[in-house]
């Protein structure tokens, strides 16, 4: 069942209209490879992944983009955009913690939407950049 539109009346530029805490683990890793058919050994063999300058294994882009887009589809309804700026080390054992925090950034109140812009951080650093999404208010 879809979430009920929220109302244009009610919203502000600069309001948070939702916040989570994502924790990725190596398992979340493998789901999600496993799902998406995404085998790149840079999301699971931390000798490949430091050989090609990376930190160790990474978390794949398109889920962090899909986690994030979780956030605000939650909230409401969307057409959602978004860029990937820094890659997400998934440590072994461990988890890697992003925080996603959506906040209204425009308001149309002719068509009735709203922009939500997407803070998505891991480590205190901006992993994903022009992360927005429309939203269809009632």
């Amino acid at each position: 069942m879809a979430a009920p539109r929220p109302a244009i009346a009610g919203l502000a530029v600069g309001d948070v209209v939702a916040a989570r805490e994502v924790r990725l683990t190596r398992d979340s890793l493998v789901r999600y490879a496993g799902a998406s058919g995404d085998f790149n050994p840079i999301h699971y063999n931390d000798t490949f992944a430091t050989s090609v300058g990376l930190p160790g294994v990474i978390a794949h882009g398109m889920f962090t983009m899909g986690q994030a887009a979780s956030v605000v589809e939650e909230w409401a309804g969307v057409d959602y955009q978004v860029r990937f700026t820094r890659p997400i080390p998934v440590p072994f054992p461990g988890e890697a913690i992003v925080q996603v925090t959506a906040k209204v950034g425009a308001l149309d109140e002719e068509s009735g939407t709203a922009r939500v812009d997407l803070a998505v951080e891991f480590d205190g650093q901006k992993v994903l950049a022009k992360a927005q999404a429309v939203v269809v208010c009632r």
